[in-house]
């Protein structure tokens, strides 16, 4: 059985004719009739009577007709669903993002995809640079927002926007009230920073911006979340240098000072080459638009 059978007994069904339901399936009547015979052997079931005037369903055809609608509503919808999802306009999208983006470019990106693929359902991810590098090469995510690291083939690193580093000092600290801040004056000072096995572009940066100085300053503590390591600042437990973006908002206890010649980190969106998902595509033509803007 299949759904061509389930369509002739519909056109039955609704028009209790054999004639009129012949010509709706674009049949002839003996071959229609002959269909139908077929479907009630399958069935092991009379589904319809007839006499030379009337035709009626039993009470099996009543529920097959019913059942029938419902079959063949649930495959057109497949059908429909299945060209959507590979037009990209249904479906999901797992979009990874560091925490860094999560201010204000993942917000804005999230928004504008969902007016442009409001059927599309966006899982957000958030975790580290080194975590998306390892799942979007794994087919764990379909595309991520990072810092621009080192270059995979198998990826592609779309330019989004460039972050500049600051300093991030307690309130009250002496280097808080600077209007800027050279490599010179943290001599010394106790520093706060991700790991570069959590975020190695980033690590990098600073390391490189401090890489002159005579007495270089001391990695106190390493915790692998900038939000956690904005805690620690506003403890007063030592200064940071973190991407300006995560400065945006106020951060109590915690004062935001520009660096001199700051450090500057590319964002991107990863994507695979290869990918098999047609979603990402809105996303690549948003990333276009970022630069564009």
């Amino acid at each position: 059985m299949d759904t061509r059978q389930m369509a002739w007994f519909v056109a039955l069904g609704e028009t209790l004719h054999f004639g009129r339901a012949a010509e709706r399936v674009h049949m002839s009547q003996p071959a229609f009739s002959r269909r139908i015979a077929e479907l009630e052997r399958d069935l092991g079931a009379r589904l319809v009577e007839r006499d030379s005037r009337n035709v009626s369903l039993t009470p099996a055809g009543a529920r097959f007709l019913f059942d029938a609608r419902e079959v063949l509503a649930r495959f057109e919808a497949a059908c429909r669903d299945a060209r959507l999802v590979a037009l990209g306009e249904k479906g999901e999208l797992r979009l990874g993002f560091m925490m860094h983006a999560a201010h204000r470019l993942v917000p804005r990106l999230a928004g504008l995809y969902a007016e442009r693929r409001p059927a599309v359902r966006l899982i957000l991810e958030e975790t580290t640079p080194a975590e998306i590098e390892v799942r979007m090469r794994r087919g764990e995510l379909d595309a991520a927002v990072t810092f621009l690291g080192r270059p995979d083939p198998a990826l592609e690193a779309l330019p989004l926007l460039r972050d500049r580093l600051r300093l991030a000092a307690p309130e009250g600290h002496p280097l808080a009230g600077r209007e800027r801040i050279r490599p010179a004056d943290l001599a010394g000072e106790a520093l706060i920073a991700a790991p570069a096995s959590t975020a190695a572009p980033l690590r990098e940066a600073i390391e490189g911006w401090c890489a002159g100085l005579s007495t270089p300053p001391r990695f106190a503590y390493e915790p692998r979340l900038q939000q956690t390591i904005l805690r620690l600042v506003a403890a007063g437990l030592g200064v940071a240098l973190v991407p300006g973006s995560i400065c945006d908002d106020r951060i109590p206890g915690v004062a935001s000072v520009a660096l001199e010649a700051a450090p500057q980190l590319d964002v991107v969106l990863l994507v695979a080459r290869a990918g098999a998902n047609p979603a990402v595509a809105p996303l690549v033509e948003l990333a276009a638009d970022f630069r564009g803007g």
